[in-house]
């Protein structure tokens, strides 16, 4: 839980900056890695999901692309890019909170491929623990919603 509060945490941060409201935190031999939310409007990247922004400063923080016996923790369950990249990085575990579904109640573009196809279709190894803190994670979006000037993709 005190991880994922991390997660929720960056993606209020990354609310109050404009930007989408997704949050993500790596643990390694539990030790916080890595932090970040999403910055796509930021940096006018359409790839800096809050779980790719977070593995790329988890990487350099530890000078490896290999994650082996990481955890990600995400607000919300990962697009298909970012399930990818977490089994290309060999993270051991992804822990997250809300559903596809919460968000494309809020107007985000989802693929509606969960988690769990993709770990079967792919045959990944990654640990999948979906819905923790849930509620608390799909309120974020609710919290987006209601700031002025929000901008989805």
């Amino acid at each position: 839980m005190d991880y994922m509060r991390l997660a929720w945490l960056e993606a209020r941060a990354g609310i109050a900056a404009g930007q989408s409201p997704f949050g993500a935190c790596v643990v390694r031999d539990g030790v916080v890695v890595a932090q970040g939310h999403n910055l796509v409007w930021a940096e006018t990247d359409i790839t800096a999901h809050g779980e790719i922004v977070t593995i790329r400063k988890a990487c350099r923080e530890l000078g490896t692309i290999d994650l082996s016996g990481a955890t990600l923790y995400s607000t919300c369950e990962p697009c298909p890019m970012c399930f990818a990249a977490i089994h290309w990085a060999r993270f051991a575990r992804l822990v997250y909170g809300a559903s596809i579904a919460d968000a494309q109640r809020a107007g985000f573009n989802e693929l509606t491929v969960s988690n769990a196809e993709l770990r079967r279709l792919g045959g990944s190894q990654v640990e999948i623990v979906a819905g923790v803190m849930q509620k608390e994670c799909a309120l974020l979006f609710g919290e987006w919603l209601a700031t002025p000037g929000q901008r989805s993709y």
